[in-house]
């Protein structure tokens, strides 16, 4: 069943890279590195041992931090993950998950899954789109009428370039995956919708190569 799920999962990611690459442009896919992992796990505000291997993490929440700034997504979180040892290793997202609140399992999806819910805070509609004085990035599919000066304002229309700039930004700031020279760091996603206020108790669970760990991040 986990391994149906994650060909499923996999399969929308390959479509989004498509997607946001169907362009006459010359811009070729970034490649995924990560995030650049810290001088020691103590520098992570969690760590915890698997086998010889040390993991260590730090839970962003709706916040994805990049190389360009922070991004955001309502619908999704993210864990900054490390990790630290002694001779490569196999590295794989589908060995991570998150208990929350110690008992809901949220297993961990491919980085292609956040972007149609991606939004830059900094982001401001051009002057003259009708919802620039009320709405800040995202990217919306949604359709807008007109109507009274009480109506909501139209969804805003995030430009493709846009989208696909985010959409990159968060390619390269994944955790890195297949056989890896250590340290090496990057985001580990999460569906979650709700807000992490409300989580009273956050693990980040690992079972893989290295062996099995859990950080207690909440």
């Amino acid at each position: 069943m986990l391994c149906s799920r994650w060909l499923a999962g996999a399969a929308l990611v390959a479509a989004a890279v498509l997607s946001l690459q169907a362009q006459p442009a010359k811009e070729t896919a970034p490649e995924i590195k990560g995030i650049p992992p810290r001088a020691t796990p103590g520098d992570y505000q969690f760590q915890s041992k698997a086998g010889d291997y040390t993991i260590a993490a730090e839970f962003t929440g709706h916040s994805l931090p990049t190389d360009q700034g922070s991004l955001t997504t309502p619908d999704y979180v993210a864990v900054e993950a490390a990790v630290f040892g002694p001779a490569k290793l196999r590295i794989s997202v589908a060995d991570f998950s998150l208990r929350l609140n110690k008992k809901k399992i949220v297993q961990s999806v491919p980085y292609g899954m956040t972007f149609s819910s991606l939004k830059d805070p900094e982001w401001v509609p051009p002057e003259g789109d009708p919802s620039s004085k009320k709405s800040k990035g995202g990217i919306s599919t949604g359709g807008g009428g007109q109507g009274g000066s009480n109506d909501p304002p139209p969804p805003v229309k995030i430009p493709v370039e846009v989208q696909r700039a985010m959409a990159h930004r968060v390619q390269r700031a994944a955790m890195p995956e297949g056989d890896r020279e250590l340290p090496v760091a990057g985001l580990i996603f999460f569906q979650y919708r709700a807000k992490t206020e409300n989580l009273e108790s956050i693990e980040l669970v690992y079972e893989g190569p290295a062996g099995k760990a859990t950080l207690k991040l909440q």
